[in-house]
């Protein structure tokens, strides 16, 4: 799901930063630096917001979270 929606906003920020162009300063509509450092970050981000929760949840006893419920 990460990777289809940085897929998805990728296309729409370089068809956006046309309507835009006005509005930014100092950066060029299709600046290549953005765009190809924000989506390796944003998919770290993601990556850790998964595994984070995933990790904790997997070193629970499943016995022991039953019993509990």
């Amino acid at each position: 799901m990460t990777v289809a929606g940085l897929a998805a906003g990728v296309v729409a920020a370089f068809g956006l930063t046309r309507l835009l162009h006005a509005q930014l300063f100092g950066v060029k509509p299709s600046d290549p630096l953005t765009f190809t450092a924000v989506p390796p970050i944003l998919l770290v981000v993601a990556l850790a917001a998964a595994c984070a929760p995933a990790l904790r949840a997997s070193r629970v006893d499943p016995l022991a979270a039953l019993r509990h419920e």
